[in-house]
């Protein structure tokens, strides 16, 4: 496939610019820094795991954040540390924003035992109970009923933490996609979902997979309300999210947010890309989020060269840090297979593995 897609203007329903009123005056200099800090973290770390994977240190399929860093810490800004994250198999960047320390991200990736989920789950199936990232899930809008329960849950208890549910541009033609926005509609659910519409779902571009390639009008449907950000503005990202978050928080609405990015290599790690066309690729580059923050911080006199290769060499360390971890933890117990089949113990319930004769 050859066809080039234009890039989209992304604005809100007003018409107005998503990020007209996010000027970095208005943001203190140590935010924007940290701002800028969170998404070289996300983006070396995201390199290493492709590195790691190719060394084979990584197993099974393996999906990067690249291209979607101002997304992904733009929302990790937005959220307050109780509110529930659930996500797609793309989540290694969510995982550090929700605050889970690198070395245990890495070590899952590696499959080990001191991972997030203890080396079962891998890259595709992170989980913290604690930072309450409550899955990466591996099948195509797996996790959008499950975000629903949790803010069902939440309404239910009478609490005032909100969910976020993260979802690719294909989810959004899958049918649990449309029966959770109704019910979240119809029963008023503390909950935002935000989809990333990075412009090619896995190797086909959103016009030729969706009739309504504008995927936040989908909102209207449920009579929700359905908003549009620039993906790769950070500042733009966290204040529409906090916006929508705060709204759902205060008044049980929910809200539908689609961030517009730019995914930098192929669906997967082993993708090489090869239905993008030469102009794609080069538009996509032209659209990195850290290369335009990282000019609009200089410009701004907010980050110097100097400042900027002393946060480059502290970044390059944390990761290198979070890779030793990951290396010298331990590999999961042959035993320990079967330890979360039942969050109780059940009668009959088999442990035998492979190798194992079938009768005692």
């Amino acid at each position: 496939m050859t066809t080039s897609t234009a890039p989209r203007k992304t604005t809100r329903k007003s018409g107005k610019p998503a990020a007209a009123e996010n000027q970095l005056t208005a943001t203190d200099p140590e935010t924007l820094v940290r701002l800028y800090r969170d998404m070289l973290f996300v983006r070396r770390f995201e390199e290493r795991t492709a590195q790691a994977y190719q060394q084979a240190k990584i197993g099974g399929y393996c999906h990067l954040n690249l291209g979607e860093e101002a997304t992904v810490v733009g929302l990790g800004a937005a959220m307050r540390p109780t509110d529930y994250l659930f996500t797609n198999y793309r989540e290694h960047g969510y995982a550090l924003a929700k605050g889970i320390e690198p070395g245990r991200v890495m070590a899952e990736l590696y499959g080990r035992a001191t991972g997030t989920s203890k080396g079962w789950g891998g890259s595709m199936h992170m989980y913290d109970t604690a930072t309450r990232l409550l899955g990466g899930y591996a099948i195509v809008g797996g996790q959008v009923p499950l975000a629903i329960g949790a803010a069902l849950a939440v309404d239910y208890r009478g609490g005032d933490d909100v969910v976020v549910c993260q979802m690719g541009e294909g989810t959004t033609n899958i049918g649990a996609f449309h029966e959770s926005l109704n019910i979240a509609a119809l029963w008023r659910l503390p909950i935002v979902f935000l989809v990333i519409n990075n412009q090619t779902g896995m190797g086909t571009t959103v016009e030729r997979s969706s009739a309504e390639p504008d995927l936040w009008k989908r909102a209207a449907a449920y009579r929700m309300r359905g908003e549009r950000v620039d993906g790769t503005d950070v500042l733009a990202v966290r204040d529409m999210a906090s916006e929508l978050i705060e709204t759902a928080r205060r008044e049980g609405k929910p809200a539908l947010l689609e961030a517009v990015s730019y995914r930098l290599k192929g669906h997967s790690v082993v993708d090489p890309a090869k239905y993008r066309s030469s102009d794609m690729v080069s538009t996509a580059r032209s659209h990195d989020p850290i290369e335009i923050w990282h000019a609009k911080l200089l410009d701004a006199g907010v980050l110097t060269a100097e400042s900027a290769a002393d946060i480059e060499r502290e970044v390059a360390e944390s990761v290198a840090a979070a890779v030793e971890f990951a290396d010298s933890s331990p590999h999961p117990e042959p035993s320990s297979l079967f330890d979360y089949n039942y969050a109780t113990p059940v009668p009959g319930d088999s442990h035998r593995l492979p190798a194992d004769p079938l009768f005692a």
